[in-house]
């Protein structure tokens, strides 16, 4: 028994994930990470707190509190300790599920301090809930993953869409066919890159194109970087900046809703991450990311931040470049951590055009859904009932996609849920695979689902 354990660690020491490729790499192949998931996770605190009506600089200590908190969170989650950390290369970052529920919550309660104690309160509920959590596994056969995975892809691109209007509705410029033009550049760099004989450079485009598309940009004018310069050029965040956490029981309730959300979102992202990179994924490694995501959560808004979670977009990227090494993700976390400490380093990233991530984002967020959609292949469609489900959850997915008025009426719990096509389609797939291969009187005929169910017990 002994003999069998180490031969299991061997197995895992020498498996993608687990393999150290070295100082240079981790940080070109980290920081093609960071400049991913900048605009994603830079845009929550700028969204929350101009809702909150604060000032660019508290703007900013929100912005520099996020990227710290996700550096801390990506470590945590990538590394990891006992019973802490998938070991994954997942990163971290402010979570985009609340920022609707934190905009209520801000506009009615006290204030940020009311959203803030929200989410300390709901963290540490959803890391009570954890070992429950993770046993739902055997409820994500490749048919409900699928869907999930593929659904994951599809929400995030209207994200790059309108990165590469301009990202402001309210611009002159806003869909000006420069802003298209240089999306279209970058997406041209990123495809020519993708063509080359040169692995590194390949694993590379991504980083690549956004620095030549930003060079480009610059040089014709479209670019400005006169802003880098003014405002501090290292801080220290700052504890409880915003004053003590308030305990609102309406708003601790609104949050514990998207905590579940969250938790799911998560699951689906470490179960996906497990398919990209090749390595079984069972109830514990689930366990210890949920975990990870809720310590970080939990810790978030004593530095000023919200919610943490697996981001999407970073999946993408491991697909796309192959580059499966969870040590490449932890000096991410590193980097972000840095940013978060250095605002003038902030604000030159924050100098990029939008258009350029817009046109890197349309490869990265379709290989998410292509990636959802090889695991789709996986499923066996000569019995209908995986048909219907995999049908009806990406059309449910798709519902907030389409139209953003569709829940406008419902209660707030429902808008909660249902807002993201992620958790739609989540919802949607587990409770038909549950009805149509759980319950007793559908089980008489096997399929790919019910074998795939029936083995993971």
């Amino acid at each position: 028994m002994h003999h069998d354990k180490t031969q299991t660690h061997d197995e895992n020491s020498l498996s993608a994930e687990h393999e150290n490729l070295g100082m240079h790499k981790n940080i070109m192949y980290g920081l093609q990470h960071v400049l991913t998931m900048y605009g994603g996770i830079i845009a929550p605190p700028l969204i929350i707190g101009s809702a909150a009506g604060l000032d660019a600089t508290e703007i900013g200590l929100l912005v520099a509190a996020a990227l710290f908190v996700g550096g801390l969170a990506t470590i945590l989650q990538t590394i990891g300790f006992k019973h802490f950390g998938a070991k994954l290369p997942i990163v971290q970052g402010v979570s985009f599920a609340g920022v609707a529920t934190i905009l209520a919550i801000v506009s009615t309660g006290s204030g940020l301090a009311s959203a803030f104690g929200a989410v300390i309160i709901a963290s540490v509920i959803g890391l009570l809930l954890t070992p429950f959590f993770a046993k739902i596994i055997r409820f994500f056969p490749p048919v409900v993953t699928g869907c999930v995975i593929t659904m994951i892809g599809i929400s995030l691109i209207p994200v790059a869409i309108r990165w590469i209007m301009g990202g402001n509705p309210q611009a002159a410029n806003w869909g000006d066919p420069t802003n298209v033009g240089l999306a279209v550049l970058t997406l041209a760099i990123v495809i020519i890159f993708s063509m080359l004989q040169h692995q590194i450079l390949r694993r590379l485009a991504i980083l690549i194109a956004i620095v030549l598309g930003t060079l480009f940009a610059y040089m014709t004018g479209f670019a400005d970087f006169s802003h880098v310069t003014t405002g501090a050029v290292f801080a220290l965040p700052s504890f409880f900046h915003f004053g003590a956490p308030v305990f609102e029981f309406s708003a601790i309730l609104a949050m514990v809703i998207v905590t579940l959300v969250i938790m799911t979102e998560t699951t689906a992202d470490i179960i996906a991450i497990g398919e990209i990179v090749d390595t079984p994924i069972d109830a514990k490694r689930i366990g210890d990311g949920l975990r990870a995501d809720m310590l970080s959560s939990a810790i978030s808004p004593i530095f000023g931040s919200f919610m943490q979670t697996a981001f999407a977009q970073n999946v993408g990227l491991v697909a796309i470049t192959g580059i499966k090494s969870r040590f490449v993700v932890a000096t991410a976390g590193c980097i972000l951590i840095v940013l978060g400490l250095l605002p003038i380093v902030g604000r030159l990233v924050a100098a990029i055009p939008l258009p350029v991530l817009g046109g890197a984002g349309i490869v990265l967020f379709g290989t998410v859904a292509a990636s959802g959609i090889r695991t789709l292949a996986k499923v066996d469609y000569d019995n209908h009932k995986n048909l219907i489900i995999v049908a009806t959850s990406l059309a449910i997915g798709m519902i907030p996609i389409i139209n953003h008025e569709f829940y406008a009426q419902f209660p707030t719990w429902v808008k909660t849920l249902l807002h993201s096509g992620i958790s739609s389609a989540c919802l949607s797939a587990i409770l038909l695979n549950i009805i149509f291969n759980h319950l007793p009187f559908t089980k008489k005929t096997p399929n790919v689902t019910t074998l795939t169910v029936n083995s993971s017990h």
